[in-house]
């Protein structure tokens, strides 16, 4: 008897659940619960929700999240503040992730574990201010300082966790309230053990360890205990799929190796683990990956960086878009992605992309068989709805469409057309039971032109682009050719226009978001 064929896995898709402008008003859970039936109609299945204190207590009611105050605060406590947090009450967050579970989408949270802000008193240590551009080189002698490092959570007290956190659960600060001088001092002392091990971070600034405000030391163990009891309790509290963990190169690989263990062991079914090692660096990426836990993703910078040098000129090399990047060395491994909250106007790590290569860019991540694509909230939706800095939604408002072609029709064999340098093809064959497949042909230059093999078992079919930006029908020969075309400086997705599934292209996607 012959084996029985296995269904043919969906394709997942994410999307980073907010950007740096979203309005402080507390009502962003509230936004997302309405919008995830909506999401996942348009193939998005997990939705990576907001960043570090975003998520928990931040320093004030409307900070953005670097400033992260209290882990067990997800908008419980009346603390810096307020209840909420940016984004919500804890009873909001705990709606969503009922409406997420009924609409079978997952939740990845948002895990910063590298520092702390805004403690609640100030405490003497003694510290050794070192350069800011090589934090191995120490430029005083040790001496006494006056350090934000007390917290108390005078809120929360005891609940969930009674680690009150001091001075010597630190490894360096920012500031001397003593002299008000600010810069990077590395707090030494018997309880104190510096920065971390070299290797144990990157490498970058002699040793990276120090990134902003109190640092954590993770070779205390008892920073090392509370953060794998609030791994422990989040897990146990809030329904999740996964965790995506902020700058990771920033500390200790050991300890996120072991927090990873230990969430995948008593958790891990189904759940994901990815970290934001940003930088442009593919040596470094892999040889972290080689060294951390076989479930764990980095998201792919390099691939960033390609998108955003290529957009700058049409007529740039398509064909080297890949060159250099994590998913074309470690697929598995790789989320990828055009832009984010950090990469987006007016941040730090801005990295321009044009908005009229923003559809090709996602239909490179979307469409393809390698790395898992992550959608950016202010591209699906437009950022800062106040008018500041506008930017509408991108790619025409098509990126909804673009989604879910990937979910319809980009399984399969891939056949690339990668002959030319400003225009390029491929197509998706399909499987056994997600038959249709699909034919992509773009075009930085000008009008595009492709003839591409989909099969001969579509001989006779009518092929047209689902995103309706090329009026041409594609009927499909005898040996399997066609003969497919995009505009200029565009991206069209050929499929057959009777293929499952084609009436969803139709519908219309709500972006108004801050409208309801």
């Amino acid at each position: 008897m012959a084996e029985e064929q296995k269904p043919t896995p969906e394709n997942m898709t994410m999307l980073q659940g907010f950007e740096w402008y979203v309005p402080a008003d507390q009502k962003h859970w509230v936004r997302l619960d309405k919008h995830i039936p909506q999401l996942k109609h348009f193939g998005v299945d997990n939705i990576w929700i907001p960043l570090r204190s975003y998520r928990c207590k931040g320093s004030s009611p409307t900070g953005n999240g670097y400033d992260i105050y209290d882990l067990y605060d997800l908008g419980e406590f009346d603390q810096k503040g307020s209840v909420a947090t940016k984004w919500g009450t804890k009873d909001q967050l705990m709606k969503l992730c009922q409406t997420a579970k009924d609409n079978n989408v997952g939740l990845y949270f948002d895990a910063v574990l590298n520092h702390r802000f805004a403690a609640d008193h100030k405490e003497k240590c003694e510290a050794i201010e070192v350069d800011l551009d090589d934090r191995t080189k120490e430029i005083s002698d040790k001496y006494e300082i006056e350090a934000w490092v007390g917290f108390d959570f005078p809120g929360r007290g005891e609940k969930y966790s009674n680690l009150k956190y001091h001075w010597y659960h630190f490894s360096g600060v920012d500031y001397n309230a003593a002299n008000k001088k600010t810069g990077i001092y590395k707090i030494a002392g018997d309880k104190s053990h510096g920065w971390a091990k070299a290797g144990d971070v990157d490498g970058e600034k002699g040793n990276y360890d120090f990134l902003m405000g109190s640092d954590l030391d993770y070779a205390h163990p008892e920073v090392e205990s509370d953060v794998l009891n609030w791994g422990r309790w989040l897990a146990q509290t809030v329904p999740l799929k996964g965790i995506r963990f902020d700058a990771i190169k920033h500390y200790s690989q050991d300890f996120l190796r072991k927090f990873i263990t230990m969430m995948d062991e008593k958790y891990g079914e189904g759940w994901f683990f990815v970290g934001e090692f940003w930088k442009d660096s593919l040596d470094d990426m892999t040889k972290y990956l080689e060294s951390m836990h076989k479930k764990f993703s980095l998201f792919d910078a390099p691939l960033v960086y390609n998108f955003s040098e290529i957009s700058k000129s049409s007529g740039a090399d398509l064909r080297k878009v890949f060159d250099g990047t994590l998913v074309s060395v470690m697929p598995v491994n790789a989320v990828t992605l055009v832009m984010n909250h950090d990469t987006q106007p007016y941040q730090a790590l801005e990295a321009p992309i044009e908005g009229w290569f923003k559809p090709l860019a996602y239909a490179l991540i979307l469409l393809r068989d390698q790395g898992y694509p992550c959608l950016w909230y202010g591209d699906l939706y437009g950022i800062d709805p106040k008018g500041e800095h506008p930017f509408p939604p991108s790619c025409g408002g098509a990126l909804p469409k673009l989604s879910l072609a990937r979910k319809l029709f980009a399984y399969g064999k891939q056949q690339d057309y990668f002959d030319y340098a400003t225009c390029l093809g491929w197509v998706r064959y399909g499987t056994w039971d997600r038959k249709d497949g699909c034919a992509v042909v773009m075009s930085n230059a000008g009008p595009g032109e492709k003839k591409m093999h989909v099969g001969e078992v579509h001989a006779g079919e009518v092929w047209t682009d689902v995103l309706g930006w090329s009026d041409r029908e594609v009927k499909i020969g005898d040996d399997g050719f066609g003969d497919f075309v995009c505009g200029g400086t565009s991206v069209s997705i050929f499929a057959n226009w009777e293929a499952e599934g084609r009436e969803k292209f139709k519908e219309t996607f709500n972006e108004k978001i801050y409208d309801e």
